[in-house]
């Protein structure tokens, strides 16, 4: 498949809302004053950011609520073969010997060539992979046996037979075009593929997780697992290409009954298990920086993450809506007493509580809900008025200097955030910042530059030698620029630095293994992602991400069609999940093997429109999507296989769990956000993007969401579009400037709050990007195509030693050498004479 075969998913109108209709009159105010209790309701919300939430929450997601008839099915499958083999005896009960007995039995009837006895066969080792449940009491029993079982089933090398069947699965074009043919595809066209995967994905993610009781097979066994996972051993290239290409085909809809949330979970977690978590990324980074004698990094960026407390969210339009309605009720009061005064009488004017604004910022953006794009928000007059600095009116301003009556408070004093004494970050400066310094001093004070010297200070003056030698002391090198500079000298001279020893980590072998196809991959990706985003129409759905979550049997009940919506959202919410950690995982790792590697799926992802999606999907009620409720406790494995079903009902699932936040949820926007950072950072057109997008009020109604993690990166976003945002804006949000200085890390030369920067200018973007685009080209020529170097390779010029070379021959090669020697030699004529002719 070609990489032009598949489409760039279009991006609508970022201010539309997906399905919202925007609402006009009473509507538009109640949903302005729903929007606002939220945000003054709005408490700290204690999330701990990490690799996956718990293992039971990352298991139960694998599920889909349509699939719990099936673990019934399971157990029958399991129990009918098992009273054969143990009669009367229970799994629980059998000795290790007797266990792997049975399992070796099991993969022998994996081989049978009815595929109906090789279903109930994995069926039945899905059920052990579960954890036979139907034998325990508790979850945490069936957490035990399913630890105890997954071990004993890799020890017998069910993994590699798995892959066989599904290697098998995937190339069965019967399934794929009568599931092309159907026009609506539900559970049971992908029954073999979901029992596959799920057996797998249960293999990886319980062998992943590591336990403080794990015995040391146990820990040998992971090593060896992880090792063979992320090594080229399947078809001479890693295992999660085998997925990517699942998830090229699905979206090609060359296989649209592939079950896609299931493949996208595995296909996360064998990524997360080959590659490492952020914590063994931040080990690899400081690993690699001794590696090449750079100073260790100022901070763990991961512990200062942690630490960091949430700022109060912005104010609403409708607490706005409220104090500009109470300074006119002054301004007429005031007004009205002044009459009174003239008439004779004196009465004092009522004063008026004013609302005071305990928040990051005002709400100084236009109305999210209008679709005006005629004005630049730097010109709408609102901001100027809107916010706390506006002209306050002569006849109410002494009402305002006046102490007010004290008001009801918006939100408890307790929220009022309390920064910690010094900055958070320890500031950095590029060898490019300090360049930049000295040439500009140098032209001021000496009339000419040195070009790239940042040593000799002939001729300054003393306060510049101190500001060269702070700037000196919080230089920051990158192990990214190590890499630029040292592929600069790579391409200058090829001869003289000889070939390039390249590490053979994982990381690179997914690379490599990538790299052919990587732009189907990334468009395949976003393609689900938008799909799967809430804020998009149904209309423009390209691709059915609902294969294996729509029963055979639609639902008849109003009961039956809130659980399945229900299901829908919780389907869609577990892809975006697991997309988004994905991309982010592919990102940080290939930046830390190689900057070039990052730069490629970066460039990629940006042509592919990436950065209008993840705003598109910011562009809703982000509170709402991060509380949604969206999951039925009891119907989440292993609760619902060992506790009696309760009677559901349309009140039980309208109240939802009672946890204060969607874990996936908000995992899901902190890495979207965190996407966004990694794509737009130093690359001033792709901030530009940002800028054009109107970026800056979607990111700002994010801040609304009280969690540490999620604010630093909002506010990351938009320091780097201030400077192109102009005064006016910046005047505006001056609540917002100050957050971004508490919070975010300082670059001591970057001008980025007041625009004066040489990268504030218009760029040719285009070339930029041509620019990076030609860098990466001349590596990937230079470091993985192998026929690019047969100009600089020795010849041998010796007939004797190139007839003495060795030359490898198929085994069955003797067998017919007559033939060949008749066919290729005797049988053609030889021009001798041709050998004296000049050439």
């Amino acid at each position: 498949m070609q990489a032009e075969d598949m489409e760039v998913p279009v991006i609508n109108n970022l201010n539309d809302g997906g399905d919202r209709q925007r609402p006009k009159g009473k509507d538009a105010f109640k949903d302005l004053q729903k929007e606002s209790e939220s945000s003054m309701e709005s408490p700290n919300l204690e999330f701990e950011y990490g690799d996956a939430d718990t293992l039971s929450t990352e298991l139960s997601e694998l599920y889909s609520y349509t699939e719990e008839p099936e673990f019934a099915l399971n157990r029958d499958y399991f129990e009918e073969d098992f009273r054969n083999h143990a009669r009367g005896r229970r799994w629980t009960e059998l000795r290790a010997e007797e266990q792997r007995a049975y399992v070796m039995r099991l993969l022998d009837a994996l081989e049978v060539t009815d595929r109906d006895k090789r279903l109930k066969v994995a069926r039945a080792i899905l059920y052990l992979a579960q954890g036979v449940f139907d034998e325990c009491d508790t979850e945490v029993d069936v957490l035990h046996w399913s630890r105890h079982n997954i071990f004993l089933l890799y020890d017998m090398g069910l993994f590699t037979a798995l892959l066989e069947l599904l290697s098998m699965e995937i190339d069965n074009s019967q399934a794929c075009s009568s599931a092309v043919r159907k026009p609506a595809i539900s559970l049971a066209d992908s029954t073999e593929l979901r029992v596959l995967l799920s057996i797998m994905y249960l293999m990886v993610e319980t062998i992943r997780v590591q336990t403080e009781d794990d015995r040391p097979e146990w820990r040998a066994a992971r090593e060896a697992f992880k090792k063979e996972l992320g090594s080229p051993l399947y078809n001479e290239e890693p295992f999660a290409l085998l997925l990517f290409t699942m998830v090229t085909k699905f979206c090609s809809m060359n296989a649209p009954h592939f079950p896609m949330k299931k493949v996208l979970l595995l296909l996360w977690k064998t990524i997360l298990f080959t590659l490492g978590g952020f914590e063994e990324l931040q080990e690899m980074k400081v690993r690699g920086r001794e590696r090449l004698r750079l100073p260790p990094l100022p901070e763990d960026s991961i512990k200062v993450v942690r630490a960091m407390r949430a700022a109060s969210p912005p104010a609403s339009a409708m607490e706005l809506i409220e104090q500009q309605q109470q300074q006119k009720r002054g301004r007429r009061s005031r007004r009205s007493a002044f009459v009174d005064s003239l008439e004779g009488d004196s009465p004092f004017p009522k004063k008026q509580p004013l609302v005071k604004q305990d928040s990051l910022d005002t709400y100084n953006e236009r109305d999210p809900f209008k679709n005006d794009d005629a004005r630049d928000d730097e010109d709408d007059p609102e901001d100027a008025d809107s916010g706390i600095e506006g002209e306050v009116d002569p006849l109410d301003r002494d009402v305002i200097i006046q102490p007010p009556l004290p008001p009801p408070p918006l939100r408890p004093p307790t929220e009022r955030v309390n920064f910690p004494k010094g900055l958070p970050w320890a500031p950095k400066v590029r060898e490019k910042d300090i360049e930049h310094f000295l040439e500009t001093s140098r032209n001021k004070f000496i009339g000419f530059t040195l070009g790239n010297d940042t040593e000799t200070l002939v001729g300054l003056p003393r306060p510049i030698h101190e500001s060269v030698k702070t700037l000196k002391q919080h230089k920051y090198v990158s192990i990214a620029e190590v890499q630029i500079k040292r592929e600069e000298e790579l391409q200058q001279c090829p001869l003289s630095l000889g070939e390039e020893e390249v590490e053979e980590t994982p990381a690179e072998s997914l690379y490599v293994g990538m790299l052919p196809n990587l732009s189907q991959y990334v468009i395949a990706l976003l393609k689900l992602l938008l799909a799967a985003a809430p804020t998009s129409k149904a209309k423009t759905d390209s691709i059915n991400i609902l294969a294996d979550v729509l029963p055979e049997e639609m639902p008849i009940t109003v009961l039956q069609s809130m659980k399945l919506g229900i299901d829908v959202n919780r389907h869609k919410e577990i892809i975006v999940k697991a997309i988004s950690a994905l991309l982010l995982l592919l990102l940080k790792h290939f930046k830390l093997n190689h900057i070039y590697q990052f730069e490629i799926v970066s460039q990629h992802l940006v042509f592919a429109n990436c950065i209008p999606l993840i705003l598109k999907f910011f562009n809703q009620n982000i509170m709402s999507y991060i509380s949604a409720k969206n999951s039925i406790c009891v119907l989440d494995f292993p609760h619902c296989v060992v506790h009696e079903m309760p009677e559901l009902t349309a009140e039980s699932l309208e109240a939802g769990d009672s946890s204060q936040f969607c874990w996936r949820n908000l995992f899901s926007c902190i890495n979207l956000l965190r996407i966004l950072n990694k794509l737009t950072k130093w690359k001033h057109s792709r901030t530009m993007m940002l800028v054009v997008f109107k970026s800056a009020p979607i990111l700002k109604r994010a801040l609304k969401v009280k969690q540490a993690m999620m604010q630093l990166y909002v506010l990351k976003l938009l320091k780097i579009q201030t400077k192109y945002l102009g005064r006016q804006w910046r005047k505006s949000n001056m609540k917002t400037m100050s957050a971004i200085y508490q919070k975010v890390r300082h670059r001591l030369n970057d001008d980025w709050a007041y625009g004066n920067d040489i990268d504030a200018r218009p760029w040719d973007f285009q070339a930029e990007e041509c620019a990076l685009r030609e860098s990466i080209e001349k590596f990937n020529g230079r470091r993985y195509d192998r026929n690019r170097n047969g100009d600089f390779a020795p010849v041998d010029n010796c007939l004797q030693s190139v007839l003495g070379q060795r030359v490898e021959l198929p085994e069955d090669f003797h067998y017919s050498y007559e033939m060949w020697l008749e066919r290729e030699v005797f049988s053609q004529p030889i021009q001798w004479e041709g050998l004296l002719q000049n050439p």
